[in-house]
C-alpha cells in the first residue's frame, strides 16, 4: 500500500525561537498588530510503500525520531493518509 505521510517538526515549548520572533517583529511594520507568540517549524513531506497503515505509522515515526527531528530540542507530528483518490483496503 501506498501511504501519504506529513511530518511537522517544531522546538519544544520554552526554547528560544529566534525565526519566530523576528517574523513577529516584523508582522505590526506590516499591518498585523494582533499576533504574538511566534514559533517557526519545518514540514516535510513524502510517499512511502508499506504492507499496512500500522507499519506505515511505525516507519515514520521512526524516521521523524532518528532523522527528520532533533529529540533534544524538537517535537513532532504525523500525519498519515493515503493518496487522494487511492482505496486503503477493503473489498
Amino acid at each position: 500500500m501506498r501511504f501519504e505521510a506529513r511530518v511537522v517538526v517544531r522546538l519544544k515549548p520554552g526554547l528560544l525561537d529566534p525565526q519566530g520572533k523576528a517574523v513577529e517583529g516584523a508582522l505590526p511594520a506590516m499591518g498585523w498588530r494582533n499576533v504574538s507568540n511566534v514559533r517557526v517549524g519545518k514540514q516535510i513531506e513524502f510517499e512511502l510503500e508499506a504492507p499496512d497503515e500500522r507499519a506505515a505509522a511505525a516507519q515514520v515515526n521512526e524516521m521523524a525520531s532518528r532523522l527528520l527531528s532533533n529529540p533534544v530540542i524538537e517535537v513532532f507530528s504525523v500525519e498519515l493518509r493515503a493518496p487522494s483518490g487511492a482505496a486503503t483496503g477493503g473489498a
